[in-house]
């Protein structure tokens, strides 16, 4: 099987980068422009996943950026300025503005998209795929939760998937690509039919991002 195509490019987990934040480990997916640097906080948006490996930790602020998070497999309780705790349950997905101060009880793994404001908008949305089953992407992308305000200028949608349970075998154009467990598919708007099977039962996690 072949790793991408023209239109699709597979970020296999090996070629992710991990490092470390104030309560575990967090591993980037995938950001945009490719090369920019997350601490330099001047990203259009960035996925990732992260352990939290504290029982209770603080999330970095990011000001200038709009969040949606979803925990896989476990349940946390997050409070934004010291508000209500909000209870979140496994792959219930949760849209925060980045500049609140937000807290979070609870270990486990989570995923994370963050888009700058104004310049990005996106939804994150949860699928309980079955071994051997195959899934449209524009049906695995329809829905979801979404972020509060849209880009000021939105350009073609790009799909990511991802599953931290099974590998997934990405058909388009007659091609099969096979994406380990861990890895993440970037997809420009797909004009034709591109689906997805996963290895075996899990939950697949689709993104879909418009910004400059």
């Amino acid at each position: 099987m072949r790793n991408d195509t023209e239109k699709i490019r597979l970020i296999q987990p090996e070629n992710t980068k991990t490092t470390t934040w104030s309560g575990g480990t967090t591993t980037q997916l995938a950001i945009c422009p490719e090369g920019a640097v997350y601490a330099d906080r001047d990203f259009i948006w960035r996925l990732s996943s992260a352990v939290v490996e504290d029982e209770e930790s603080d999330f970095t602020p990011l000001p200038d950026y709009d969040r949606l998070i979803v925990m896989q497999g476990a349940p946390v309780a997050l409070t934004h300025d010291g508000g209500p705790v909000i209870r979140l349950a496994p792959w219930q997905v949760h849209a925060f503005d980045g500049a609140a101060a937000t807290r979070s009880k609870g270990k486990g793994l989570d995923f994370n998209l963050m888009l700058r404001k104004g310049a990005a908008a996106g939804n994150l949305r949860v699928t309980e795929g079955k071994a051997g089953e195959v899934y449209a992407v524009k049906t695995l992308a329809g829905g979801g939760q979404e972020t509060d305000a849209p880009a000021e200028k939105a350009g073609s949608p790009v799909y990511a998937i991802y599953s931290s349970e099974s590998d997934l075998e990405i058909e388009a154009a007659g091609d099969a690509l096979q994406l380990k467990k861990g890895g993440l598919a970037l997809i420009p708007d797909p004009a034709g039919e591109i689906s997805v099977r996963p290895a075996q039962d899990a939950h697949i996690i689709t993104a879909v991002i418009r910004g400059r």
